[in-house]
């Protein structure tokens, strides 16, 4: 073996996997098998009757939130207009994401005021050191809100 293919192979096993697109459902449901089964049925009404445009119908005909323009007020609109019992209210909880903060593209963890993220929250889930370094905090409903505001895209959904 040639050094240069050892240094590769051992390169190799430290590299970073490829990330698995995290697909967040509305806050409604109690299985998410049954969306496989069920919304391929439907026309996509949870979509649009969603105030805040941010469920999309993907192309296996499933639902997902999309937090690019906006955020879910869990107004209750995506179950009501769910047809087949895939979304109820009886099943209503937090959306199922870890939201955290990237420190090193954060401008307020870079010494720049910045509340962007925190201006926008409902559940005063961002706590700021001073003004500076902020962190979530127990609150977070997941809503995503903070997420279409950060002008440097430093928060994110983590697996």
């Amino acid at each position: 073996m040639k050094r240069r293919e050892l240094f590769s192979s051992l390169s190799s096993s430290f590299s970073k996997k490829e990330k698995q697109e995290i697909i967040l459902r509305p806050p409604y449901f109690q299985d998410e098998t049954i969306f496989f089964s069920n919304c391929i049925s439907c026309d996509g009404l949870c979509s649009t009757a969603c105030e805040e445009n941010i469920i999309v119908i993907q192309e296996d005909l499933t639902p997902k939130l999309d937090f690019t323009s906006s955020g879910c007020t869990y107004c209750d609109e995506c179950a009501n207009a769910c047809p087949n019992e895939v979304l109820k209210l009886e099943y209503k909880k937090h959306i199922n994401a870890k939201i955290e903060i990237d420190v090193l593209s954060c401008l307020a963890w870079n010494q720049t005021m910045c509340f962007s993220c925190k201006d926008p929250c409902f559940d005063d889930a961002i706590d700021f050191l001073g003004m500076f370094r902020p962190s979530i905090n127990n609150n977070c409903t997941s809503c995503g809100f903070c997420i279409k505001t950060c002008p440097t895209n430093a928060i994110k959904i983590v697996s």
